[in-house]
């Protein structure tokens, strides 16, 4: 199965394991009326929603590029992920407004097993997914998957929150801690949705690689460069799963169009050897154009 194929397979089953997810969490809902329950179940509605957006992103990013999009479509993802912090935004709200109506007055929930079964149930499928889709979204380069693997795990981690205080509010009495939960909720899964909308912002502003993958696309070169004068302004940003590299490669003056393309040949050869996912774009120039002293032995970085 290629990349492609994998990724749009998983934003795929992401829905169902979402409707799944969702439908269970409102059968504890209705089973116990819990506030806290509810919110758990609205934010599985945002996952519903979040996931046909990852599926649509994914697709439109794996189009090859055209007239109108020369550089290809990878920047789709980031839309759908920042889609998904804006729901989460909104999720959260409508908690608050429902926490605050069960604060005016507090009760205890309704067959409390049943509901708390039923609710963990959703959460384990949900960890166990989010870890299949936090895996494949690093692996594969994909900030749609990564988006929404990282609110499942936030959805896990509130289901789990909830089932504890909720068991917690049975053992004491105290009815107003479901609510309160629901409270607790809607904070961490606000906060949650601005952390995904920061990192896909950061994304559609042109983010440059990690310092240590900067790194290793210098070494790739300068290990490859033979025949060259000196590398400078070396330039990169991420775009989805791809990544473009910019770069000027100075070289003699005197050197033939066909040896230098050759080098440029090596170099982008190398490069998309270690990391297939490059778009490499090298500037060749003459050797005035040199920002170090001439007799350095190595072809070094300007």
């Amino acid at each position: 199965m290629s990349s492609k194929q994998k990724v749009q397979r998983l934003a795929a089953w992401s829905i169902i394991v979402a409707l799944v997810v969702t439908a269970l969490k409102f059968v504890a809902w209705r089973a116990t009326g819990s506030v806290a329950l509810y919110s758990d179940a609205l934010e599985s509605i945002v996952n519903v929603i979040a996931s046909a957006a990852a599926f649509w992103a994914i697709r439109v990013s794996h189009m090859p590029a055209d007239a109108d999009h020369p550089h290809g479509h990878h920047k789709a993802e980031y839309f759908s992920a920042v889609l998904e912090g804006v729901l989460i935004v909104i999720a959260s709200l409508m908690i608050f407004r429902e926490a605050w109506s069960a604060l005016q007055n507090p009760r205890l929930m309704d067959q409390p097993a049943l509901g708390l079964a039923v609710n963990g149930l959703a959460a384990l499928i949900n960890g166990l997914w989010a870890g299949l889709l936090i895996r494949t979204g690093r692996a594969e380069r994909s900030p749609a998957l990564l988006a929404d693997g990282r609110h499942i795990v936030t959805d896990v981690v509130t289901s789990v929150g909830v089932i504890g205080g909720l068991a917690a509010s049975l053992a004491t009495g105290w009815a107003i801690l479901d609510p309160l939960l629901a409270v607790i909720v809607a904070l961490n899964i606000l906060w949650q949705g601005w952390k995904v909308i920061a990192a896909s912002v950061d994304g559609l502003m042109d983010r440059a690689v990690e310092p240590e993958e900067h790194i290793r696309i210098r070494d790739i070169i300068s290990a490859n460069s033979a025949g060259a004068i000196e590398v400078h302004d070396l330039k990169t940003r991420m775009a989805g799963r791809a990544t473009f590299i910019e770069f000027h490669l100075v070289v003699d003056a005197a050197m033939s169009v066909s040896d230098a393309h050759a080098i440029c040949d090596r170099i982008e050869e190398a490069l998309r050897a270690q990391m297939p996912s490059m778009r490499v774009t090298i500037h060749v120039e003459p050797e005035d154009e040199a920002k170090l002293p001439k007799g350095t032995s190595a072809v070094p970085f300007a």
